[in-house]
Parts: C-alpha cells; structure tokens; sequence
C-alpha cells in the first residue's frame, strides 16, 4: 500500500477515534441536564428525603459531573458499560442479544436494498428521460417523501391486519429457525429497504451520469459497444467511488435509524430497549445505547471514507 493512502486511512481512523471521544461527551452532557431527578424517578414520588439523599450517594450522583464522565469513560474503555438502574441488570449483557437482532434485522434490509437500489440506479441511467427513468425516479420521489413511521403503518394495515401475510408484531428468540426468523422480520425490514432504497438509488444515477460525460464514455460509444455495456465496463467502475460511500451511509442509517421502525412493530432490538429506558430515565442504559449507536456510525462512515480512498486511481497511482 502506498505511503498516500496509509496516511489517508491513518488520518480517517485518528479523526474518528477523536470524534468518538467528542460524541461520548455530548451524550454524558446530553444526558445530564435532562429534566427530572435519577434518584426521583427510581424510588418514585414517595420517597422520603432520606431515601433520596442515600441513593443518590450509593449512585455517585453528588460527585462533580467531570468526576463521573471520567468514571464512565473508563468503564467504557475496559468494557463495563455499567447497570441498569431499573432493573440492576449489566447493561452489556442486556445488549448483546438485542444489538444481534438489531444488526440481523439490519442485514435482511441491506441485502435487499442495496443490490436492488444498485440496479434501479443502472437501468434509470440505461434508459434516462425515458418511462422506466421516470417510473423508477417516481417510486424513488414517493418513498423518500413518507417517513418511516407511516410505511411502516401501511405495510401493518395490508400486509398484517387485512391480508394477514407477516406478523404486525416483529417477535423473535432465541432457538427461532432462520426462516422464522425471516418471516418475522418480513414488514420492519421491508420498511427499512424503502426508506433507504431512494437515496441509494437516486445517488447511484447521479454518479453514473456524472461520468458518463466523459470523453472516454464516449470513445467506448463510438466504438459501437451497446448502452448496458458501456455503462458495466466503464462508467459504473469509475463511479464506484460515490456509489460505495452511499452504501456505506445508508447502512449506518440502517443500524442508527432502527429506532421508530423497531418501535412500531415492538421489535426486540436496540432502539426498542433504547426507548423503554428512555421513559423510566435510566440513564446508564440511554448513554450506553448512544454511544454504541455513535460508535457504529462513526465505524461504516470510517470504511465508507476508506473504501473512497482506495477507489481514486490517483491515489493508488500517485505518479
């Protein structure tokens, strides 16, 4: 590997481990001046002053806030993310079967969308300003324009209550057969490939097009090669670049936007358990899931930066 692009891998990697530290004190800070007492919201309303003052102590909530991000902090870095304050679980253990669901249902997405949103952008390209461009950049316009709380409500309406097709609640456990499992996850992954479908698409046209401005395009056209080849050996090679950094962001989005489509079909993964702690003001739990969350982004928008990097010819052939 050249010494360029080891500088540029190195460089990306350094900036996301520094924003990583920056995002885990945004959500210690983000966190901490929530309305509302800790130790209040656990013993409830009833508690006696006592009471309050002596779990507030046993949670260390009376040390200075520099005090107790730098105890988080450290927990975190030797992979103690704490306990639940509700439930007194481990909050790493409480986790991991939730974070495996939230990347299986994640993956179903992914495997769909990505190839399929490839092929759409190849064939709005093939025949652009033609009715299969203006049928795919319809469908495209009209997925991106509903949130995802109201696709996922759709598919609940047709695809659960009136045609009875999939489950409208998404349950998964463990020893459940992988094709169970599939036909579990069948509406909120659905939900999830629309949502980032369009955009994948739509960026992959537009890398496309871009190049197939280039003289070179259309040196290959001259010499007689048809559309579909000349946009597979020459213009969607030279545009992959793009193309991999929007993948790469939609399946961050993927993982981190789970959130109000796990909600809606009750699915058992990150952003449910997420909200739940949310609302009972658990507050190692809310900090815990953000920061992995954060973590996972900054990761696939670190690859995603990388995986540009080592698609420029100019850097892989600086001379």
């Amino acid at each position: 590997m050249s010494s360029p692009i080891l500088k540029l891998i190195v460089q990306r990697v350094a900036l996301g481990i520094v924003l990583l530290f920056a995002v885990s004190l945004l959500i210690f800070v983000g966190t901490e001046i929530l309305p509302g007492d800790v130790a209040q919201s656990i013993l409830g309303q009833t508690a006696t002053p006592q009471a309050l003052a002596a779990l507030r102590e046993e949670l260390g909530l009376n040390d200075p806030a520099y005090v107790r991000y730098l105890r988080w902090l450290g927990g975190v870095l030797s992979g103690d993310l704490g306990t639940a304050l509700t439930s007194g679980h481990d909050i790493a253990s409480s986790i991991s079967d939730r974070l495996a669901n939230t990347l299986f249902l994640a993956a179903c997405a992914a495997v769909v969308a990505v190839p399929l949103a490839i092929l759409l952008g190849l064939l709005a390209v093939r025949y652009r300003n033609g009715p299969v461009d203006k049928a795919i950049s319809a469908f495209a316009l009209a997925s991106t324009s509903f949130p995802e709380f109201f696709i996922g409500y759709l598919l609940v309406f047709f695809f659960a209550v009136k045609w009875q097709f999939f489950p409208a609640i998404s349950t998964v456990f463990d020893g459940m057969s992988f094709i169970d499992r599939l036909h579990a996850v069948a509406l909120p992954a659905t939900a999830l490939t629309l949502v980032v479908l369009a955009h994948m698409m739509r960026m992959t046209r537009a890398a496309i097009l871009n190049v197939m401005q280039s003289a070179y395009i259309e040196t290959a056209e001259l010499k007689g090669l048809r559309p579909l080849e000349v946009i597979r050996k020459h213009a969607f090679p030279n545009a992959i670049a793009p193309v991999v950094n929007v993948v790469m962001l939609n399946l961050a989005y993927l993982i981190v936007g789970v959130v109000v489509v796990e909600v809606i079909f009750v699915y058992p993964g990150m952003g449910q358990y997420l909200v739940d702690h949310v609302a009972k003001r658990d507050v190692p739990v809310v900090q815990a899931v953000g920061l992995i969350f954060a973590a996972v982004y900054i990761l696939l928008n670190i690859v995603a930066d990388i995986s540009a990097i080592l698609a420029n010819p100019r850097l892989r052939h600086p001379k």
